[in-house]
């Protein structure tokens, strides 16, 4: 019989498989330090708890400064990796991402959506609504915005 792990059990041993380097993409980028399988939990998506009220002037801070670090957990809360938040942070948005997204409750997981070769950097969709300022930078010729 095995057991759940703990989100602490999960982030200590993300530090085994991803680390925070400079990205070809936009800043910082996550990388994998090992070969990663399809569908792991590599990293919850950590950060304050706060209503999307609060979350409207936190990004709009954010965003003038080229991040979007508020991941809309429903529709009444959002996480804030600029508060509290951990490696996830510094994922960066592809069309064409290596990674997905899953909910469970209030953990934000980033799963792989395929299995991620060491060195690789991780990417997911941010799913944005297009309303944002920042261009997207997945590759030459991307004309979205995030």
């Amino acid at each position: 019989m095995s057991r759940r792990r703990t989100l602490e059990e999960y982030r200590e041993r993300a530090k085994g498989l991803i680390e925070r380097r400079k990205s070809k993409i936009h800043g910082w980028g996550v990388f994998a330090t090992a070969r990663i399988k399809r569908s792991t939990k590599i990293i919850d998506y950590a950060g304050e708890k706060i209503p999307h009220k609060e979350s409207r002037r936190r990004e709009d801070k954010y965003l003038r400064k080229g991040h979007i670090w508020c991941f809309h957990l429903n529709s009444r809360w959002v996480r804030d990796a600029g508060v509290g938040g951990n490696i996830a942070r510094f994922v960066n948005h592809k069309c064409a991402p290596n990674c997905w997204v899953d909910i469970e409750g209030d953990n934000i997981w980033i799963r792989a959506a395929r299995t991620i070769r060491k060195g690789e950097e991780l990417s997911y969709d941010y799913e944005t609504d297009g309303d944002k300022i920042i261009p997207c930078r997945c590759s030459p010729g991307c004309t979205r915005k995030l």
